[in-house]
């Protein structure tokens, strides 16, 4: 877990953290089966997943509000186009439509999730995709939490700019089918799957 300061994240490098390290299979699975080149990654953090992703052959922009986190992509990752931004503002105006747009461990850090939503739906192109990711919660891994004494710091209040939201499968797939999105599909990752440390939600714009 990063520390952090007034303006965000504090990341101690521009590596891959322990929540990412998980995603990166079945994220580029995902792409690779589409037929999408250009990708908007929202909230790009320290930038290890952009650079992944154009190391690839991506198309890759990207935003993100923390100030120290772009410092520490844009040092490791000069040849990246990331900007600072986040789903509060108007991106689809500035950056226009994408036929993927990714959206890695962030959605439990915005105070206002429905207009994450709508950002993340006004950004992606007609017959594109968007892929989110979170912190997976379900009642056999939230009793594993209790019942080991591990809930106080798995939910911690005391983590400046942490997670502020606790989504479900259920929950989550009710925020995206409110923005827009269509065929929504979830797939748990890390550990197995009643006790997964992530989940990913693969949802199409019509």
């Amino acid at each position: 877990m990063p520390a952090a300061d007034s303006t965000g994240f504090m990341w101690s490098d521009a590596g891959h953290t322990d929540a990412h390290r998980c995603l990166v299979e079945p994220v580029l699975r995902t792409l690779e089966r589409s037929t999408a080149r250009r990708v908007f990654d929202l909230g790009c953090g320290n930038g290890s997943f952009a650079n992944l992703l154009a190391d690839r052959g991506y198309d890759v922009t990207g935003v993100d509000p923390s100030e120290h986190g772009l410092a520490t992509a844009t040092s490791a990752y000069p040849g990246l186009r990331l900007a600072r931004g986040s789903a509060y503002d108007d991106l689809a105006a500035t950056y226009g439509q994408f036929p993927a747009v990714i959206s890695l461990e962030v959605v439990e850090h915005v105070y206002s999730p429905r207009l994450y939503a709508k950002t993340l739906f006004a950004l992606v192109a007609p017959g594109g995709l968007a892929i989110v990711s979170t912190p997976y919660h379900g009642y056999w891994k939230n009793l594993a939490l209790a019942l080991s004494g591990k809930m106080d710091r798995h939910f911690t209040a005391l983590w400046d700019h942490g997670h502020i939201k606790f989504w479900s499968i259920d929950t989550l797939g009710t925020l995206l089918t409110e923005a827009g999105f269509s065929r929504i599909m979830f797939e748990r990752v890390g550990r197995i799957p009643p006790l997964a440390k992530s989940m990913i939600a693969v949802c199409h714009k019509d």
